[in-house]
């Protein structure tokens, strides 16, 4: 059985999770992670259903066994919306969060009442997505763009140098996709009938805030999801009793953090290095058949 002292499993289908690690990391400075990356299936937003749902099972199933891990966090709106009622059901003691895009919370800070929603196509396509859509129609005008090969240029830009702050958007593979999609969204700003609000649906587009911040200005409003997850995660381990002790990752005489990729694992090391500031030797690669 998971021990306080055991550590915390954060999954996503690649390298934008660890925006939600990030977040983690800083709200439970006492707790172990290991996150694990799919990246030789990566990205999941743009496979079926039932592929993601098979991964995620394979991988939770990976992190109770190998890992014992005591919550999990699912990383990935993606896997979120195809998998985690299911994963709920077959693993009712595990502590679990998922992510879905923060609708809500945009509601609650626009004030022109039009909100723009960027996301992967296999989110933004599913049941659970229109479901929460429809419950929320009439609060405000949405519009909604899925970004087919977003998430994967963001992947692979962690292996090129950083972009130097005053090039021109288009001048990169990721800035470039943003300025197709957020220019295919309509207009965005303060004014009425503008979006003063985008919701960035997957946990990628963090990492490319600057890029969409030189697109709609400066007086709209980037919701994300990173810090409600960490807050709900903190919530479910001090119900569940599951907390670790102040000195506890001293105690275990382990890392704090371990990062674990199916694919390539100088992706990880990069991005790791880059958006995390950790160094290269918690990374590894292992098979999760």
């Amino acid at each position: 059985m998971p021990q306080a002292s055991s550590p915390i499993g954060v999954f996503d289908s690649g390298v934008g999770g660890l925006s939600v690690l990030r977040a983690l990391l800083a709200a439970m400075p006492h707790e172990r992670f290991v996150y694990l990356a799919d990246s030789a299936n990566a990205p999941y937003g743009e496979r079926g259903d039932a592929f993601v749902a098979a991964r995620t099972h394979a991988i939770t199933e990976y992190l109770r066994e190998q890992h014992h891990i005591k919550a999990l966090v699912v990383a990935c709106n993606t896997a979120t919306a195809a998998a985690i009622h299911e994963v709920r059901s077959s693993h009712p003691e595990l502590p679990l969060v998922g992510l879905e895009p923060a609708i809500k919370p945009a509601l609650a800070v626009t004030k022109t009442g039009h909100v723009g929603v960027i996301g992967t196509r296999g989110t933004l396509t599913s049941a659970k997505f229109g479901k929460l859509m429809a419950s929320l129609a009439d609060q405000a005008h949405f519009v909604v763009q899925p970004c087919d090969g977003l998430a994967h240029a963001i992947e692979r830009s962690v292996a090129l140098p950083v972009a130097d702050q005053g090039s021109p958007v288009h001048a990169t593979e990721t800035g470039a996709l943003c300025a197709r999609y957020v220019q295919a969204m309509g207009s965005f700003g303060t004014a009425p009938g503008q979006m003063d609000t985008l919701v960035l649906g997957c946990t990628h587009y963090i990492f490319v805030a600057h890029e969409l911040r030189a697109l709609v200005g400066p007086g709209v409003q980037f919701i994300e999801t990173g810090e409600p997850v960490a807050r709900q995660t903190r919530r479910l381990l001090e119900t569940a009793g599951l907390q670790a002790a102040p000195d506890g990752a001293v105690a275990t005489d382990a890392p704090r953090t371990r990062l674990l990729t199916t694919g390539p694992v100088a992706m990880l090391q990069a991005a790791a290095e880059r958006w995390l500031g950790l160094l290269a030797d918690c990374c590894e690669t292992v098979s999760v058949p």
